[in-house]
């Protein structure tokens, strides 16, 4: 699956706990009027925070040992303050190189609050903010509704509020289009409700971050080493790809495939880079969330103003269930933060993040306490890291933990695992219908968003390709009749994914049309057209 972000009540929210004496004097966003109260400002004792990170080490490596995770690796800050960074289990299964401190995973998901705090260190730079409509800095950009585009900020791209679907644009990146090419195509998508509905789309947030890095007069990845790693020193931390694969002290990801994790694929994000393509140790990830809690200020230098990223933490849009404590309240989305509760309702900003070829990372902070904590593992996303930020959290709040939170989290992440496509787990016919002849299927067929789908003979069979020139190849099944299948893998397939293709003959013979289930989706756009 693409970079996702997890949201299913407080639990898959992103985690955290609490810190002793608030924080360097953090400040609070206000509650939006959907909200039943204030949030908790109580300070939470510094021994109990001491007590909570020396029980860290046993927590994870419960959390290891229960879930299979091959390696993990865990930092805590508490006012202003590293007081925890420490490694667990293995860089890659089946050789001896451990994870520490400074061992680099892919963090996914977990880039969005870091690019809002890259956009925030631009707030008020020729004339930027949050509000700045986003096709006014990157003029190419163009959704389906002509009054969206114009209205659209660079807020709502990062609040996921601008109407486009969830997956817009990531199946285009697994068929090898670029950013560029991506977002063009987003013009082609239906909309949902603007400004009232919230939809997960990594690449709506990857425009506004292009909309915003405009004002600097460079690309995203460098914009984000001047902006924030090189101020902070984060000198293991990069928003390129080519940087992660070069490590010499770096995670391998593991997928999960049959039912064990496997040093199989290697994720390449750099077209989403924004939203899921930030590489970095939790040494690093440390110096960020020390810049979260302290304000923008990091050892004396700015980053950004308060008021700069005041509306990024703030409720901007309701993301679905509730978190805290009875009676509780509606978790939201800020401007790339995910914007919950606490278990003893104090303002909790987190976000997770995940590759389905192997990486699941969360970060939660509690800034009135003055604590954050990052977790980040090496494999395909089971809650592991959750788990262990969500247990910390109660240990801080309430001095124990009741919950299992490692069974909790494993139920809830099933469903990243079901496979897709409606012939998924099907047994074909024993007596198929025979296909038409090869030549009534073969031709280039044509679809605005998804572009050419090419189906060509191939020995005694057909072949099916697709992206740009032809990128990705897929070898055809015959099923019965006019319909064929293919096997699915990557990010957005789990393993036993398979794509249904029906040909549509028409009164010659001859496919007019084909349909794919596996395109289909709430972008209504399975249906390909002959072109020649």
């Amino acid at each position: 699956m693409h970079a996702l972000f997890l949201t299913a009540g407080a639990a898959l929210a992103g985690c955290g706990g609490g810190g002793g004496g608030g924080g360097g004097g953090v400040f609070l966003p206000p509650a939006s009027s959907s909200t039943p109260a204030p949030f908790n400002t109580t300070p939470v004792a510094s021994a109990q925070i001491n007590a909570a990170v020396a029980k860290l080490d046993g927590v994870a490596e419960e959390v290891l040992r229960r879930t299979k995770v091959p390696g993990m690796a865990v930092a805590v800050v508490k006012d202003g303050q590293v007081v925890y960074a420490k490694g667990f289990g293995v860089r890659r299964l089946g050789s001896p190189e451990r994870i520490d401190a400074d061992t680099v995973f892919q963090l996914a998901s977990m880039s969005k609050p870091i690019a809002a705090t890259v956009v925030a260190g631009l707030i008020g730079t020729q004339g930027l903010s949050w509000d700045t409509p986003a096709v006014s800095r990157l003029p190419g950009f163009n959704l389906s509704d002509p009054a969206v585009t114009y209205q659209v900020t660079i807020g709502d791209l990062f609040a996921h509020r601008s109407g486009l679907p969830g997956a817009a644009g990531d199946k285009l990146e697994d068929l090898g289009y670029d950013r560029q090419q991506i977002l063009q195509r987003m013009r082609y998508v239906p909309l949902r409700p603007f400004r009232t509905s919230y939809a997960y789309a990594n690449f709506g947030l990857t425009a506004g971050a292009e909309a915003a890095a405009t004002v600097s007069g460079t690309e995203w990845a460098e914009l984000s080493r001047r902006v924030l790693y090189a101020p902070l020193g984060m000198n293991a931390t990069s928003s390129r790809f080519v940087d992660f694969i070069q490590r010499t002290n770096r995670a391998t990801p593991h997928a999960m495939q049959d039912g064990s994790y496997q040093a199989l694929y290697q994720r390449q994000p750099d077209e989403q880079s924004p939203a899921g393509g930030v590489s970095s140790s939790v040494n690093d990830v440390a110096r960020w969330m020390t810049l979260l809690l302290q304000n923008g200020s990091y050892k004396g230098q700015t980053i950004y103003t308060p008021e700069a990223l005041r509306p990024a933490i703030s409720e901007q849009i309701a993301n679905g269930g509730t978190s805290g404590p009875p009676p509780g309240r509606a978790n939201h989305y800020g401007y790339g933060f995910n914007v919950g509760t606490s278990t003893a309702g104090r303002l909790k900003l987190s976000h997770s993040g995940a590759f389905m070829l192997g990486a699941g990372t969360a970060f939660t902070a509690i800034p009135a306490a003055g604590v954050a904590i990052v977790t980040l593992t090496n494999a395909a996303p089971m809650g592991a890291a959750e788990a262990v930020n969500l247990t910390f959290e109660e240990l801080v709040e309430s001095g124990k933990t009741s919950t299992d939170w490692v069974g909790i989290l494993a139920k809830a992440f099933e469903p990243f695992y079901t496979p897709e496509g409606s012939l998924a787990g099907q047994q074909p016919p024993s007596q198929p219908v025979a296909p038409l002849g090869s030549n009534a299927y073969t031709g280039t067929y044509a679809n605005s968003y998804y572009g050419n789908a090419v189906v060509e003979a191939s020995g005694s069979g057909l072949v099916l390709k697709m992206g740009p020139t032809g990128a990705r190849a897929f070898t055809l099944r015959h099923w019965s009749g006019n319909t064929y299948v293919y096997d699915l893998s990557g990010e957005n397939a789990p393993q036993g994914s398979i794509a249904r293709i029906d040909f549509t003959p028409d009164a010659s013979g001859v496919s007019a049309s084909l349909t794919m289930d596996y395109y289909a989706e709430d972008i209504t756009h399975g249906t390909f057209t002959r072109a020649r």
